[in-house]
């Protein structure tokens, strides 16, 4: 199987099971804000984390291939096609994640300014891009259904992913410089 169809080559792409749409249109768009934040949680990946946030960000990867899918099938949403289904227990895997990690750093009392040690600005640009595609799935949502789980996840996946920038600066020593109005 070649790489490349040409079949994309006019700015028109195939979802699962429907017609061909435009690269351009919101589902696409979201769809490449998912690969494009987890392309983001690879690079923090190599930009070495502690072996806890790997396994924990392995998982998120391997997770967010089955929000693509989601994303890919409109039609299957609650039917039973045959692509990988969110088996229902990866958001509450995030939230106790999450709470283990909030646990484990200082409060926080004011706003932080996105940065750190390299994995930690890694980390808090894969926030900041899925936080589009969730925007994305909730603008694609008031076209068409997409399903509980593909926002609910993204939701917490960006939570997460603040809460392990967070953790890493932490455990590396590495100080949260505060926001602070200009004064």
């Amino acid at each position: 199987m070649k790489l490349y169809t040409r079949g994309g080559d006019r700015g028109e792409t195939g979802i699962w099971g429907e017609r061909r749409i435009g690269k351009d249109s919101v589902r696409i768009e979201t769809i490449g804000s998912v690969d494009e934040c987890n392309a983001m949680i690879g690079l923090a990946l190599a930009a070495g984390l502690p072996e806890r946030a790997v396994s924990v960000l392995r998982g998120v990867q391997k997770t967010l291939f089955v929000v693509g899918g989601e994303l890919m099938a409109p039609s299957r949403v609650g039917s039973g096609a045959e692509l990988p289904r969110p088996t229902g227990g990866e958001i509450r895997e995030l939230e106790d994640r999450i709470d283990e990690l909030d646990a484990a750093t200082p409060p926080l009392t004011n706003f932080i300014l996105p940065g750190g040690s390299l994995a930690a600005a890694h980390l808090h640009v894969a926030r900041a891009v899925c936080r589009r595609a969730e925007r994305g799935a909730v603008a694609l949502n008031r076209q068409e259904p997409v399903g509980e789980f593909v926002l609910a996840y993204l939701n917490r996946l960006a939570d997460l992913l603040f809460a392990l920038a967070r953790s890493v600066n932490h455990e590396a020593g590495v100080p949260e410089e505060l926001w602070a109005p200009r004064g």
